[in-house]
């Protein structure tokens, strides 16, 4: 997720406060009938899902990083949010946030949930990426609960020409942590880890593994239109597979979000598409796009479960006005091992 660019007055207006207003997670919301939860078609923002026992949990953007649970991935309840309030250290780098957490991602490693967060201001790469851990997920178990543990990574305007948010953690064949993140600016990055995950490893080792051409000369005061977000790095048989976001999220009925994907037998890429195209000039084989149903879909998430493979979503839904849906489908692979597009029907 990041800016929409109004062509009419040249201005950048962040779509942290929409997505706050289409997000049902939270409790805060009001009474109005738009906004009441639905269990079966509910309305999700940037979701990632992990099972614990029986329970699939998915956590969202949103007040707090909104949290549903489900035992069937049909059927959806609402629980806990993540944070009751605003780490106190947010605050002294980002004064102006409201609580509003975007794009999270979730893995269970060494022993513990790891639960990642991105939180922004308005029209800038004034971000950064936070980290909590819990035990467990299970409300009734004693020693639930998240424990934040700070910061990860920040972005730092006019010294950084890349955003600190959208973060995915991927454990490399040999052990090693690393966390993919990015949107607009100059792309997608890649940084490794510390073993434990707490912060950006030493020497801090990067990599750049997706951009898009703009049309005018990028500057830290405009993202550019470059539209990519939300990477998600799943591993398939011999490959690394990137899922990326293409082109612009939260419009509703105008968005035209869709994903695509490209592979690398190295988890630092390069990653190409299925015509050897790189994605770190754009390319990109096309996975999901929007349909009759759908305006746009992206920012998904890959996961095996249950002896299946899932790509989860959130999609602009045309029955619903532009309201953000949550979409999970199974993710089915040709011949070659490239993820075959996904329908939505």
């Amino acid at each position: 997720m990041l800016y929409v660019r109004m062509k009419s007055t040249k201005r950048l207006f962040s779509v942290g406060f929409t997505i706050c207003l289409l997000t049902l997670s939270h409790p805060a919301a009001t009474q109005n009938t738009r906004f009441q939860f639905d269990s079966i078609n509910p309305s999700v923002h940037d979701p990632v899902m992990i099972k614990e026992g029986q329970t699939f949990h998915l956590f969202q953007t949103g007040n707090g990083i909104g949290h549903l649970t489900s035992t069937d991935l049909k059927t959806w309840k609402r629980a806990k949010a993540v944070f009751s309030s605003t780490p106190t250290w947010i605050n002294s780098y980002l004064p102006d946030f409201r609580g509003n957490f975007w794009a999270p991602d979730i893995l269970f490693y060494q022993g513990r949930f790891h639960l990642f967060y991105s939180c922004s201001v308005f029209a800038k790469n004034t971000s950064l990426i936070g980290h909590a851990t819990a035990i467990t997920l299970d409300p009734d178990n004693a020693k639930s609960g998240w424990t934040d543990q700070g910061m990860i990574l920040q972005s730092v305007p006019y010294r950084d020409m890349w955003n600190a948010i959208d973060p995915n953690i991927i454990i490399g064949d040999d052990g090693t942590p690393w966390m993919a993140f990015g949107s607009f600016w100059d792309g997608i990055k890649l940084v490794k880890l510390t073993s434990d995950l707490s912060g950006v490893a030493k020497p801090a080792a990067w990599h750049s593994l997706c951009r898009r051409t703009r049309t005018h000369k990028l500057d830290d005061a405009d993202p550019g239109d470059g539209a990519v977000e939300a990477p998600f790095i799943f591993r398939h048989g011999d490959y690394y597979y990137l899922f990326v976001s293409y082109d612009y999220c939260c419009k509703g009925l105008n968005s035209n979000y869709n994903i695509v994907v490209g592979r690398s037998k190295k988890v630092t890429g390069p990653y190409l598409d299925n015509n050897d195209v790189s994605l770190a000039i754009g390319g990109g084989t096309p996975v999901m796009k929007g349909d009759e149903d759908f305006a746009g879909v992206g920012h998904c998430a890959v996961y095996h479960l249950d002896g299946s493979d899932y790509l989860i979503a959130h999609g602009y839904s045309k029955k619903a006005n532009g309201d953000s849906k949550l979409i999970v489908r199974e993710l089915e692979w040709d011949s070659q091992g490239w993820p075959l597009p996904i329908r939505l029907q």
